[in-house]
């Protein structure tokens, strides 16, 4: 795997390699099995978007695997000071053999990549969100047995979640339904993709018709980071469009709740619900760090 731009550019096969990869690493993990795979190697992490997981999972994972993670802010590079993006690839593929970027613009992602001679890991934009999904991909299969077939619900925003959540769910062999309020679909991108899978895809506006018999159901923030202008109308358009006992109750009974984190209790998902999955949510955030593992030793190891 040369880069992780966004999981639309991989195969349903490549998805379950990276899912095999991070249960072999988690086993490993737990029982403190070695696994320096990536002994002597550095990862270059650009952050102009701030994260708790993101940040702590990829430092961590990379010690783990033997390596080293730099911790580059905006501040730190000369990319805050009008640099390119090009010229910051072509300087930081002489330095260290991965780079790991959480920003803004999906453009900015792909630039890097086109410019960069080592691999490029998407870890957050506006656009996708990769490593989540991946993440929450594993915590499903660890938890059902298996993703084919299952029916995968996402209530809220049509946003980065939204959009690589049908893309990976759809890849997987997967029933997925989107549901959002009108004027907050998924991305075209994103909705190109589904165009692929007639009959096993859904987008609506009726949450609760999305919630039926789901095996998994998926909710995130209403305002995203950098959204934050919006906050008041996107607090109007989605009032009601909470995962709470009502909607739940839709679902099957052993159905999982999933939110990428940090939650909004009592916004988009109710705190009795939270906290009574509890335990797969913060697996599924635990699960960030096998399964980046996973994605930065096929994309590092003898690179």
């Amino acid at each position: 795997m040369e880069h992780l731009l966004k999981l639309a550019d991989l195969t349903g096969p490549q998805i379950l390699q990276i899912l095999d990869l991070a249960d072999q690493l988690k086993y490993e993990k737990k029982r403190n099995i070695p696994h320096e795979r990536l002994k002597g190697k550095t990862l270059g992490m650009i952050f102009e978007k701030s994260s708790t997981r993101t940040r702590v999972s990829f430092e961590a994972g990379m010690f783990q695997l033997g390596g080293h993670a730099l911790f580059l802010s905006g501040r730190d590079l000369q990319l805050g000071r009008g640099e390119s993006i090009k010229a910051t690839a072509r300087v930081l593929s002489r330095y260290v053999d991965g780079i790991m970027i959480r920003t803004y613009a999906q453009s900015d992602v792909e630039e890097l990549a086109r410019f960069s001679s080592v691999p490029v890991i998407n870890g957050l934009t506006d656009a996708w969100h990769p490593c989540q999904v991946l993440a929450d991909l594993m915590t499903v299969r660890e938890q059902k047995g298996s993703l084919e077939g299952k029916k995968l619900c996402c209530v809220g925003d049509g946003n980065n979640m939204a959009n690589s959540l049908l893309v990976g769910g759809l890849r997987t062999g997967m029933e997925v339904r989107i549901a959002t309020p009108k004027g907050y679909p998924p991305s075209p991108q994103a909705m190109a993709v589904a165009a692929e899978y007639p009959g096993q895809f859904t987008w609506t506006d009726d949450r609760f018709a999305a919630a039926k018999d789901a095996d998994v159901i998926f909710t995130d923030v209403w305002t995203s980071m950098g959204q934050e202008a919006q906050a008041q109308q996107r607090a109007q358009a989605f009032a009601g469009w909470q995962v709470n006992r009502e909607l739940v109750s839709l679902a099957k009974p052993d159905v999982m709740i999933q939110h990428c984190l940090p939650a909004h209790i009592g916004e988009e998902i109710a705190e009795d619900v939270f906290e009574a999955h509890v335990p797969e949510i913060y697996e599924e955030a635990e699960n960030r760090l096998h399964v980046q593992k996973a994605v930065l030793v096929l994309c590092m190891e003898g690179k």
